[in-house]
């Protein structure tokens, strides 16, 4: 019978991997910490945390990509990443445990359904870009989501790039990692100054993360993106139906 451990490390192994090749690894990390027995908030903060090493590690691959982008500022998209992140991280400390409880069925599904729309948002690009006012707006909202609950944050960003006219699927993906990586960077250390993490878990679950996400990079160009999809979204939908029955 596989320990908490194991299923723990299974779970972050195969959330890298997926955050790797199309996302959506929150749908398998924290509803494991919740049955490993963490509660639904710490939950939410120690899954976040597991998955930031994949963010940084994305950034930096594709930083020649988005250093060529024109009309976008990524010392400005930077701070409001950061600002954005510190406010749902705080709004997420301030939420009580049994809001939160009841919160996140929904949480979940909303992320569910925004992962199966997600081709026709991407797809949904602008053909000018944004003003510099309007990117920091969004990406400010972005990023409060981000702070306050990961799940469908990849898609809510590549979503909101598409929108304020980046056209390179590459480096819509470097902004995506940069700002997930960010926020949830900030999000983190107010989350540990809430003493939200649970560390052994957390580690733990870094390396899985970590490791899933270099398989899953390599695997990425032959593995079907659109099954895995759908996979996920079969996923998130059960996971779901299961927290509804919880509360």
């Amino acid at each position: 019978m596989l320990t908490d451990a194991s299923i723990l490390f299974v779970a972050a192994f195969l959330a890298g991997a997926l955050n790797a090749v199309a996302g959506g690894g929150s749908f398998l990390t924290l509803p494991a910490l919740v049955f490993a027995g963490v509660p639904p908030l710490a939950a939410n903060a120690t899954g976040t945390l597991a998955l930031l090493p994949g963010y940084l590690s994305g950034a930096w691959a594709l930083r020649d990509d988005m250093e060529k982008l024109r009309g976008f500022s990524l010392p400005i998209l930077s701070i409001a990443s950061l600002i954005g992140g510190t406010l749902g991280a705080l709004l997420l400390l301030w939420t009580p445990a049994p809001v939160f409880d009841i919160v996140i069925p929904w949480l979940l599904l909303a992320a569910t359904m925004l992962f199966a729309l997600a081709p026709g948002f991407i797809t949904a690009q602008s053909t000018s870009p944004a003003s510099k006012r309007l990117v920091i707006v969004v990406v400010l909202a972005v990023a409060i989501y981000g702070g306050y609950f990961n799940g469908g944050l990849g898609i809510l960003l590549l979503a909101a790039f598409g929108a304020l006219g980046v056209g390179n699927i590459n480096a819509a993906n470097g902004l995506k990692n940069l700002v997930s990586a960010l926020l949830t960077a900030i999000a983190v250390l107010v989350y540990i100054a809430g003493g939200l993490i649970y560390w052994p878990e957390a580690v733990w679950m870094m390396v899985g993360a970590t490791s899933g996400g270099y398989a899953g990079a390599r695997a990425s160009r032959r593995v079907p993106v659109k099954y895995l999809r759908w996979c996920i979204v079969a996923a998130g939908a059960v996971m779901s139906l299961v927290f509804f029955v919880r509360v």
